[in-house]
């Protein structure tokens, strides 16, 4: 399911690239993809060759130091016996006690004439030690640095080889620090356990030898290691190194690999190494040969960059030709692309370069047509739908005559005060007030403090009316009241809820009029109350009556609509979007005896 999944989303990136570029993928995976198959594969077989020539010549040179390891334990082997004549000798020592001191000095030198013999037997014999069964370390050395005693009998190897079942064993690298002159490096000691005729234990024979003599690096190898990077790992059966090739070579101190330890000696075979392994005739050393797979394939990588060289001079290429292909065919349908963004937003403009007379010319042709039509349209039906709702917006305000009507009421204001009625004229001077501001100078706009003033006045006279049953609540911010709107916003969304939301006249009905700032900056003015509210139906049958003001362009309203519409709650939001946009408008939101709100977004301006 997820590779289904993958594929799917893969089809879905295809699908939605540019024209251009699925041109340019195309000649490029046509041209490159073959090339690239051929040159792996190439490369691979020749690195397989490659690998298996190196691991045949590994194999024969382990079988090589295999063979050398065998004569090198079989000649010790032999070496560490031949102390095995003296025997008597031998266990006698740890006998002192019954000695007297000339005997003690005879038995002395006899057993340094025996160690000189055992050294004498091998040129690259450093040190021959025999401890006896009382820890009496007798010794001989070819050089002027002599062992220490207590040193060599408090070394961790040294007490380990005392409890090893092994009779004849070779240790692990260990330092020279039971060496008088204690020398950087390290030594490698084989030794045996010496037994009496009986089988009581005599002692211990040590040869102390250096690692270079276990294995000499001949000339060969020496090429091989510089060629292919190969070294040479020998442990004996506790998986302690005895010789390290690279720090024979100089490659890494003596010091570096004691610290390595049994990591090394470890078959960590991975896809960067070829290891191979192999053991002497008893299983007394092990041998260990690695290759570097890089240094084994430094020829063929030359090849691989070469081969990627190439590769990617040939996608630039490719890419060069298939992008002034691509250019021909895609720049005639990025020009379309362009004109049809701009009729978007309204813009009927046509193509006006000259097209080819290929498939793609005649599909811009066929779009200027098209374009000039739309335009000719918008002409003729749009900018005439626009035009008469301007006319009819104008109406609006310019129905009545200001003069007539400020006179009227002025008249008719005298005649209520020449009667002493009061309230009669009260009222008409409240009203003229706000025919004064809906008909003023200000014209198609004016600010939010006169619209909030004119629907002060609206509310006095209902209070008049219907005995104070309304409070009025007004919170917008200072910085709010000297913006524009269009007339007549407020005052209509109020008369809604004194006629909707005041019902039974038994209760006084409390009006909220609240202005915010939103976060991009625009004015929210909330207008609600605490009537009677509306059911879940006629919420949705207004909102529906809301959203849809203003989205009929395209048709022609009839001259003769209703005049008992009024101004309500569609008109009020109609002529919010044609005066500012799609953007702003109404939001009602209301509960059954809960009362209502009517939200107001318009721009600041």
């Amino acid at each position: 399911m997820k590779s289904i999944g993958r594929l799917s989303k893969v089809a879905s990136i295809v699908k939605n690239m540019k024209l251009q570029n699925k041109l340019m993928a195309s000649f490029l995976l046509a041209c490159v993809v073959p090339l690239i198959v051929v040159s792996v594969l190439i490369f691979r077989q020749s690195a397989a060759g490659l690998e298996e020539s190196s691991e045949e010549f590994a194999a024969l040179y382990t079988s090589q130091i295999r063979t050398s390891l065998n004569e090198f334990l079989k000649e010790y082997d032999k070496v560490t016996k031949s102390v095995l004549v003296d025997n008597e000798l031998i266990y006698s020592l740890g006998d002192k006690q019954s000695k007297s001191i000339d005997e003690q000095i005879i038995q002395s030198v006899a057993v340094q004439r025996l160690l000189m013999r055992v050294a004498l037997l091998k040129p690259e014999i450093g040190a021959a030690m025999l401890i006896s069964r009382d820890n009496a370390v007798y010794q001989y050395t070819n050089t002027t640095s002599k062992v220490n005693d207590k040193m060599l009998l408090s070394q961790a190897w040294f007490k380990r080889i005392s409890s090893s079942e092994d009779t004849f064993f070779i240790t692990g690298l260990h330092d020279r620090a039971y060496y008088e002159d204690k020398g950087a490096g390290a030594i490698v000691t084989v030794g045996r356990l010496l037994y009496s005729s009986d089988g009581a234990y005599a002692g211990i024979l040590l040869i102390d030898l250096d690692p270079f003599s276990l294995l000499p690096l001949d000339n060969d190898f020496v090429l091989a290691r510089k060629k292919y990077g190969m070294s040479v790992i020998i442990s004996n059966r506790k998986q302690q190194i005895v010789y390290h090739s690279d720090a024979a070579s100089g490659r890494l101190s003596w010091e570096q690999v004691l610290e390595s330890g049994a990591d090394e000696v470890k078959d960590n075979g991975t896809k960067d190494r070829i290891v191979l392994t192999g053991s002497t005739a008893q299983g007394e050393l092990s041998i260990k040969t690695e290759i570097p797979r890089d240094k084994l394939l430094q020829k063929i990588n030359r090849i691989k960059g070469t081969t990627l060289i190439l590769i990617l001079a040939s996608c630039l290429i490719v890419t060069l030709i298939s992008l002034g292909l691509s250019y021909t065919i895609t720049k005639p349908v990025k020009a379309l692309r362009r004109s049809m963004k701009q009729a978007e937003v309204g813009q009927y403009l046509p193509i006006e370069k000259k097209q080819a007379n290929d498939e793609i010319g005649s599909l811009v042709n066929s779009y200027n047509k098209m374009i000039v039509t739309i335009r000719t349209l918008i002409e003729d039906v749009y900018m005439a739908e626009i035009k008469q709702r301007q006319a009819k917006f104008l109406a609006l305000q310019n129905q009545i005559n200001p003069h007539m009507l400020y006179n009227t009421l002025e008249s008719i204001r005298m005649k209520a005060l020449m009667k002493d009625d009061d309230e009669t004229a009260d009222m008409i001077k409240i009203l003229a007030r706000m025919f004064r501001i809906a008909l003023g100078k200000e014209g198609h706009s004016h600010s939010i403090r006169t619209e909030l003033e004119y629907t002060v006045y609206y509310l006095q006279l209902q209070n008049i009316r219907f005995d104070n049953m309304f409070k009025l609540d007004i919170d917008i911010p200072d910085d709010m009241l000297d913006s524009r709107l269009i007339p007549l916003i407020f005052q209509p969304i109020v008369e809604n809820s004194i006629n909707h939301g005041f019902e039974g006249y038994s209760r006084t009905i409390h009006i909220e009029i609240r202005g915010s700032w939103t976060e991009t900056g625009h004015i929210r003015i909330r207008i609600s109350d605490d009537g009677s509210g509306m059911t879940s139906d006629k919420l949705a049958e207004l909102r529906a009556l809301v959203e849809g003001a203003g989205t009929e362009k395209s048709r022609l309203e009839p001259e003769d609509e209703p005049s008992s519409k009024g101004l309500g709650l569609k008109n009020i939001a109609e002529r919010i979007k044609l005066q500012y946009g799609e953007p702003y408008g109404l939001k009602l939101d209301s509960d059954l005896n809960s009362g209502t709100t009517i939200e107001i977004l318009i721009p600041r301006n």
